[in-house]
């Protein structure tokens, strides 16, 4: 499969997140817990929509999705952060740093499509109440899900092995803390200006899409919640939107920040700050807002915490 050079099959060199100083292993510190509290907090979330027979409904299907491809992203890039940090070790396989690029694109193309699809079941909720068990029924929510893995999946699988197949020169040093499409492109060899510019393109698509499907679904949500009479009816559409939308922000955001740049205005530093963001910070503040944020979630919490102490 990766064929294009004799020497590719080395290892890469992962510059890391943190250097030895106490100031650095204070922030690693702080980057190990708010793992924790990401892998914690989505488990959690996933363990109680499948718990709770009132959480069976696809908006709740599509929220276990989006802690399921939190968990991944987090568990994609973290690990390897923390074991080349406390060994000293800074290598990186091949085989390694090609899973870990297919697996965080996937993971993050799919979010994409997903939050546009959670958007758009917002929409069916608020303006078309009467006909969301139609146009939202589990079947159709669950195969719309499984193409969102299938294309993400495909996306990234043909990525990662045309970048791959490139040949590798210099140091093979990687001034990121793992595997990012941006940071590994700069050790190719050669001239692919025209391949930098398809990615550049796929990735305002895959980007900008999305973006303005989620735009859509909150311009007539707006339009709706506007005409509705009474002040309840209006707090109540925009609480069951205002976790998503937080979402989206931190989301989009940053990855916008990160992709959407030309090469020549990118600096490694500013690399690993987007990367930091929407693989450590949002997969750690998305369970957080939706727990805090969504009262069905909160009370479902709450029950399984109340069992708990019964038990006990």
């Amino acid at each position: 499969m990766w064929q294009g050079n004799h020497t590719s099959l080395e290892d890469f060199i992962l510059e890391g997140l943190f250097e030895d100083s106490p100031t650095h292993l204070f922030l690693f510190s702080l980057t190990m817990m708010a793992f924790f509290i990401a892998v914690s907090a989505n488990s959690l979330i996933i363990l109680l929509i499948c718990a709770d027979p009132r959480l069976h409904t696809p908006m709740y299907f599509l929220l276990s999705q989006l802690s399921l491809m939190d968990l991944m992203h987090v568990s994609t890039t973290i690990p390897k952060m923390a074991a080349n940090y406390l060994s000293g070790k800074k290598s990186i396989s091949f085989v390694s740093c090609a899973t870990q690029h297919f697996l965080y694109l996937s993971v993050g193309g799919a979010e994409c499509l997903l939050l546009a699809l959670m958007s758009y079941d917002r929409y069916v909720a608020i303006c078309h109440p009467l006909r969301y068990t139609v146009l939202m029924s589990r079947k159709l929510v669950v195969m719309i899900a499984v193409m969102t893995w299938l294309r993400a999946s495909t996306n990234s699988l043909i990525h990662t092995v045309v970048l791959m197949h490139f040949p590798f020169c210099g140091s093979r040093k990687i001034h990121h803390f793992y595997c990012e499409f941006p940071a590994v492109v700069k050790l190719v060899c050669g001239d692919i200006t025209v391949y930098e510019n398809t990615v550049y393109i796929s990735s305002i698509i895959v980007l900008l899409l999305p973006i303005c499907l989620v735009s859509a679904s909150y311009a007539f949500i707006i339009h709706s919640v506007i005409q509705m009479r009474t002040a309840g009816s209006k707090r109540n559409a925009f609480a069951t939107c205002s976790a998503h939308i937080t979402v989206v922000f931190l989301w989009f955001g940053s990855c916008i920040f990160t992709y959407m740049r030309p090469r020549s205005q990118r600096t490694p530093q500013q690399d690993k700050v987007g990367s930091v963001f929407y693989s450590i910070i949002t997969p750690t503040l998305n369970p957080l807002i939706y727990t805090l944020r969504n009262k069905e979630v909160a009370k479902a919490l709450r029950k399984v915490l109340g069992r708990g102490i019964v038990t006990q």
